[in-house]
């Protein structure tokens, strides 16, 4: 069963070039065993004034423009429902996700939950991302429509494309035959609570550092108890408040 994946966004060149790149990006055209469909929906093109009419000024005052919600829903309605098939009952075979700052904050273990849930093989529903930007999206499609909310980080960026994308760069990678390797994902940082380890290659010495003894050795225990060591070190000098959950 194919997965889609739909994105309500506003610069559908960043979702271009992602399908262009990388693993992620041949996942998303189906070409790693993997089916998966990435559907860009353009929001101003569901706006009688185009991309000008995609926002307005807030009632009550504020800087900045607000996403409305008259928009958002012809974008759903026309650029998703319709031409996905999903009927009346959409809202039954749809998940639909908003990036805020508001939003559960992604995290590793947020990560592989998430495409656990959303992906695996008796989900029925598919994905739909809506990008917001300006200052919001009017709070109404959110309460009418919205079913998860994440947030990427506490800080804040110009657009949700951006969170979007790391969302979905992020969590295709614990989805089986992505990575050409399936135990990458298992031992990245953050599995474990830890940072990897640091890795090396040729040649053997680079401006009088070598690579230390014990990857030349081929005792694999011997391999596997060093990186063990060397995960708890990185972690103490670099991210020592992971040490401390």
């Amino acid at each position: 069963m194919t997965k889609k994946i739909w994105v309500i966004n506003s610069f559908p060149k960043l979702f271009e070039s992602y399908l262009d790149s990388g693993v992620a990006g041949q996942a998303l055209r189906g070409e790693r065993g993997v089916p998966f469909e990435l559907h860009s929906v353009v929001l101003r093109d569901f706006s009688e004034k185009g991309f000008k009419g995609v926002d307005s000024a807030p009632f009550g005052g504020s800087e900045g423009m607000v996403i409305r919600a008259d928009v958002l829903k012809n974008a759903l309605i026309e650029g998703i429902v319709r031409p996905g098939n999903y009927g009346d009952n959409f809202k039954e075979k749809l998940h639909i996700v908003f990036t805020s700052p508001r939003g559960k904050v992604w995290s590793n273990e947020y990560c592989k939950e998430f495409a656990s849930r959303v992906w695996e093989e008796d989900c029925t529903k598919d994905l739909v991302f809506i990008c917001g930007r300006y200052e919001g999206i009017d709070e109404r499609f959110l309460e009418a429509y919205v079913d998860e909310v994440i947030s990427i980080g506490d800080f804040v960026i110009t657009g949700g494309e951006v969170a979007v994308l790391t969302i979905l760069d992020s969590a295709l990678r614990f989805i089986p035959g992505v990575l050409g390797n399936k135990l990458s994902s298992l031992n990245e940082s953050f599995n474990g609570g830890l940072l990897e380890e640091p890795v090396y290659t040729r040649p053997r010495e680079f401006e009088g550092l070598n690579v230390p003894d014990v990857l030349l050795s081929g005792n694999h225990k011997a391999i596997a108890e060093f990186k063990k060591e060397e995960r708890i070190r990185i972690t103490k000098k670099f991210r020592p408040d992971l040490l401390d959950d």
